[in-house]
């Protein structure tokens, strides 16, 4: 687990000692080619952020800020050492449960770019923050009307996007797949 480009470029990351699955370097190094100049000055929040290595990423690469909410207090100390180690500006950590946070401290259009990556649900009944997210009225809230939401989640889910969202782009890579959305009716080229 490093920092694949920009500023804090080939940076190694401390990871917690928890059941976390995090981003794999080939997939994050897709999402931000994906994105481009995108990233340049843009507002990011990394939901579920683990060890902080997308919302790092899109510091090191020239994001303005980048808000880190994580539920664990092991992964936020992680997230706080990653910050020091790489040496990005910009960055607040947040220790919260995801949903919370949207609803109580999230300002309206304040992020170009909203990143998660929750837990998958391994066995039937357990929690399936997929469809929660997709429905959560204070994420889309959040982004700003031009912005983008960088969903990851387990392959073949099908994603409930009803009127909310557009989905333009969809890769897997291997266990993950990868969904690029935006706000339904948004207009945003391609």
């Amino acid at each position: 687990m490093r920092v694949v480009a920009g500023s804090a470029g080939g940076i190694p990351l401390f990871t917690p000692k928890t059941d976390l699955r995090p981003t794999m370097d080939v997939v994050k190094s897709a999402i931000y080619s994906s994105l481009g100049e995108f990233i340049q000055g843009a507002r990011v929040m990394d939901l579920f952020a683990g060890c902080g290595s997308l919302g790092i990423e899109a510091l090191s690469r020239g994001a303005a800020s980048a808000a880190f909410v994580e539920s664990d207090g092991r992964a936020t100390a992680v997230i706080e050492r990653n910050l020091a180690k790489t040496g990005v500006q910009g960055g607040t950590v947040h220790q919260f449960d995801v949903f919370r946070y949207l609803d109580k401290f999230a300002a309206p259009q304040a992020f170009d770019l909203i990143l998660a990556d929750p837990p998958y649900a391994k066995q039937p009944g357990d929690r399936d923050f997929t469809p929660e997210l997709l429905s959560c009225d204070s994420l889309l809230n959040a982004l700003a009307p031009d912005g983008l939401f960088v969903l990851e989640h387990k392959p073949g889910a099908k994603l409930a996007l009803r009127d909310r969202w557009e989905c333009f782009r969809q890769k897997r890579y291997g266990a993950t797949e990868v969904a690029f959305l935006r706000p339904a009716g948004a207009g945003f080229p391609e």
